[in-house]
């Protein structure tokens, strides 16, 4: 064996000795420590005055509760959607031209029929005239040959080409017409024309965008609702519409329709209400927020939020005062609207129920009603959560209704 691997194998166990005797030394009891562990087997006889040492008689726990209240109460359901005009149109001409004439002002109201943009008709304008004046002449020939054949001085044939005639001059002069009069662009409804992109003079082609016009004096609200609310939507349905457009205003509208196809991939049915937009406050385009009414109820029972406790297992429940004691009764409840929640089944109308100091409960424990939840405010609502810690210290110490089932302080040992 070297020297070098003697020499390491000592310093290893030299280091280890020197680590066995720091931890016997830092773990050897003290020369004081055995003093308390025997005073500690000497028990101790009990002080005269005992008896104040014991649990202070049980007494009622302080709560604060309220009656079950029955309210009418809104089915709804709320989604986001969209206004659109109720008809809307870009204007665009039939023929190509060159505007004469624009007749409208951007942004002002028209009427159904009124000119808004003519282009230029002098050639549609003189064949049109010339249409008028060979009806003439058809008009002429016939009744001329209609006379004529009275007196037999024609025949049947000749009447018959001079009657065709007529009416193929009729349709020539309602043929030259209408091409006229296509040449003149209409309103097709009463609306509010937009801002047109085209100036007099000049050339469009058919099919050239001019101007819009919408109808907004009544509008329809596009939205959509999950499929699971197919059953209870119909035509007709109240709802309510707010925009930010307009803050703290809600406007009314009614379900006019109701797409019968529910998109496969959003898993939603398309509705379309009706709103009436009499001042033309609201626009096409703006987001507003909708809540549909799906049902009125009346007489619906619901207790303030705070008086629910959870427990394990999705369950939730309620501390009852009947004759001065907390009875606990397990509920099911329904929709929310604010701070109320109904109950479904669990309470009757008007049983008084605990909406503070739950915590500091048991079942069948002796309560103390020292306030209604309605006199608490809305201040308490807003610190409910320095309430809650309250009430937790409250219930970490020893309640005063525990009785003779609470522990009792333990002898002092001498």
């Amino acid at each position: 064996m070297s020297a070098r691997r003697r020499l390491v194998i000592v310093l290893s166990l030299t280091g280890l000795a020197g680590l066995g005797a720091y931890a016997w030394h830092a773990n050897r009891p003290s020369a004081g420590s055995a003093q308390p562990t025997a005073t500690a087997k000497v028990p101790r006889s009990v002080p005269a005055g005992g008896a104040t040492a014991q649990a202070a008689p049980s007494g009622p726990v302080a709560v604060e509760a309220r009656p079950v209240e029955l309210r009418p109460l809104t089915d709804d359901v709320t989604a986001v959607g969209s206004l659109v005009s109720n008809e809307s149109v870009v204007l665009r001409p039939e023929v190509a031209g060159r505007i004469s004439a624009i007749r409208f002002r951007e942004g002002a109201a028209v009427r159904k029929g009124d000119v808004l943009v003519e282009l230029d008709a002098a050639v549609q304008r003189a064949e049109l005239r010339q249409a008028q004046a060979s009806l003439k002449l058809a008009e002429a020939n016939s009744r001329r040959t209609e006379d004529l054949f009275v007196r037999k001085f024609v025949s049947q044939s000749s009447l018959d080409t001079a009657r065709s005639q007529h009416e193929v001059a009729r349709a020539a002069a309602a043929l030259a017409q209408a091409r006229y009069e296509r040449m003149q662009i209409r309103a097709p409804f009463a609306g509010v024309v937009g801002i047109r992109d085209v100036s007099p003079g000049d050339f469009v082609k058919d099919g050239d965008a001019l101007v819009n016009i919408e109808d907004i004096a009544t509008l329809k609200v596009d939205f959509r609702l999950p499929e699971l609310y197919l059953d209870r939507i119909r035509p007709g349905q109240a709802l309510e519409v707010t925009s930010d457009v307009l803050p703290g205003e809600t406007f009314a509208a009614t379900v006019d329709a109701i797409n019968p196809l529910v998109d496969a991939q959003g898993r939603a049915v398309a509705l379309r209400a009706r709103l009436d937009n009499p001042q033309g406050r609201l626009r096409p385009g703006v987001f507003v927020r909708v809540r549909l009414i799906l049902a009125q109820r009346a007489d619906v029972m619901v207790v303030p939020e705070e008086a629910l406790v959870p427990a394990p297992g999705n369950v939730q429940f309620v501390y009852q005062v009947v004759d001065g004691k907390a009875r606990r009764s397990e509920v099911k409840t329904g929709v929310r609207r604010g701070t109320m929640v109904e109950i479904v089944d669990g309470l009757a109308p008007g049983a008084m129920v605990v909406t503070a100091g739950q915590l500091k409960l048991r079942d069948g424990a002796a309560v103390q009603v020292t306030a209604t939840g309605a006199d608490r405010g809305t201040a308490d609502v807003a610190g409910g959560g320095a309430g809650g810690v309250a009430e937790a210290v409250a219930a970490a110490a020893p309640s005063p209704g525990a009785g003779p089932d609470a522990a009792s302080p333990a002898p002092v040992a001498r």
